[in-house]
């Protein structure tokens, strides 16, 4: 069944290392610039998710998602950079437009952590499977019902735009106009509307039964299909990111 997720297959050592560290590696990118708060860390933090992203071979793929970032980051900066209270220092002046220093200081900080925030998580979903995030997450004690459902959620969509596409075809097939300008999409939009959710709901019924009749909520340990994914380095990249982590606090505590 297809998945939502951006997983893009590369031969890649990013790719081969397992979920758990990525996962690691996201709580060392978000918290090591908050730890120690400049602009030096948090650049370096972005350098080392762009270069890994980079050596995944899917740094073009992230092209969308920060082109969506970075126009709600420029809201961000001229709000700031215009109506932050604490501005003072003028930058420079447009007409009756005045941007203060305070305020862009602020903005950059914001942009630089939003942006390391989302590479982090991009060599996540670009280089790791869905479901062997979720069955490594499993193994280590996680619910399996709540392994579900978040499998669940990467099909949900998938299923509802295949599901828009045969009723589409469908209804094109019978003379129904589906292509025009804006209103004539709407008008043939709206009777999809009640086949989709009708049909979600229908899926959703059907696969908790079957899952129900494949002993889902047997208290029998579950095995799994395949093997785990390991990687020769992961305890060693894992021990550094932890230790990065504690010496970043240790460094915010002593200074």
């Amino acid at each position: 069944m297809n998945s939502i997720s951006l997983y893009v297959e590369r031969n890649s050592f990013v790719h081969d290392i397992d979920p758990i560290t990525k996962l690691i590696y996201i709580v060392f990118a978000i918290l090591i610039p908050i730890i120690l708060p400049s602009f030096t860390i948090s650049f370096i933090c972005v350098g080392i998710s762009l270069v890994l992203l980079a050596f995944a071979k899917v740094l073009r793929k992230t092209v969308p998602v920060f082109s969506f970032v970075f126009l709600i980051l420029i809201t961000v900066i001229i709000i700031q950079g215009l109506f932050k209270p604490e501005n003072e220092t003028i930058l420079f002046q447009i007409g009756p437009i005045t941007m203060y220093q305070e305020g862009l200081l602020f903005a950059l900080t914001i942009t630089l952590r939003v942006i390391n925030i989302v590479s982090a998580f991009m060599i996540l979903v670009l280089t790791t499977k869905p479901s062997e995030l979720v069955e490594s997450l499993v193994r280590k004690g996680l619910s399996p019902r709540i392994g579900y459902m978040i499998v669940s959620v990467f099909q949900i969509i998938p299923e509802m735009m295949a599901a828009v596409s045969t009723i589409t075809d469908a209804q094109r097939a019978r003379g129904m106009e589906t292509e025009g300008n804006f209103f004539v999409r709407v008008k043939a939009f709206l009777p999809l509307i009640g086949p989709v959710v009708l049909g979600s709901l229908i899926n959703t019924k059907e696969r908790a039964m079957a899952l129900e009749v494949r002993g889902f909520n047997s208290r029998v340990p579950k095995t799994y299909l395949y093997e785990e994914k390991t990687y020769a380095h992961s305890k060693l990249i894992q021990s550094l990111l932890l230790l990065g982590i504690a010496g970043a606090i240790v460094w915010r505590i002593v200074s």
